[in-house]
């Protein structure tokens, strides 16, 4: 069994987080994969690829960044140049994440639950391991499901 501590050592979120909801963030995790530990290799793949298309906290930050600043921005040019202080604000709060990993609409979108990269690459690896990915395709009976 790998460290799955490793995983998470440089994970700047994380690290900035209050523990309770780091702590919360990891039993929905542990739950998750206890959930699927009864479910068939076919299953645990359909889950992994649900993780493949999860959005970190990181994209998200970008994304209502990105569309705070263009909305500041448009009504900045259209109505009053007080708008302008959005954008201003928004670059101020992805330069804090870039260089801190953390700025206060990441606290927030931690409290929803948003995960880091490293937390839904954790998930997937203990999938990965159920479904006897480990094995490199060794021949294993289980209960003669053979879908991959």
């Amino acid at each position: 069994m790998s460290n799955y501590s490793e995983l998470l050592r440089g994970d700047k979120v994380r690290a900035k987080a209050p523990p309770e909801i780091n702590q919360a963030i990891d039993i929905d995790t542990a739950a998750m994969v206890r959930f699927y530990a009864g479910k068939t290799d076919y299953e645990i793949s359909k889950r992994i690829e649900e993780l493949d298309n999860e959005w970190d906290i990181g994209r998200i930050v970008e994304v209502r960044a990105a569309t705070v600043s263009l909305t500041g921005v448009m009504l900045g040019l259209k109505r009053s140049k007080k708008w302008l202080i959005l954008p201003t604000i928004v670059s101020i709060f992805l330069l804090q994440y870039a260089i801190q990993g953390w700025c206060p609409p990441a606290s927030l979108l931690r409290r929803f639950g948003f995960r880091t990269r490293q937390e839904i690459d954790l998930e997937k690896y203990a999938l990965k391991a159920l479904r006897h990915d480990s094995h490199h395709g060794g021949h294993h009976e289980h209960h003669g499901n053979h879908h991959h």
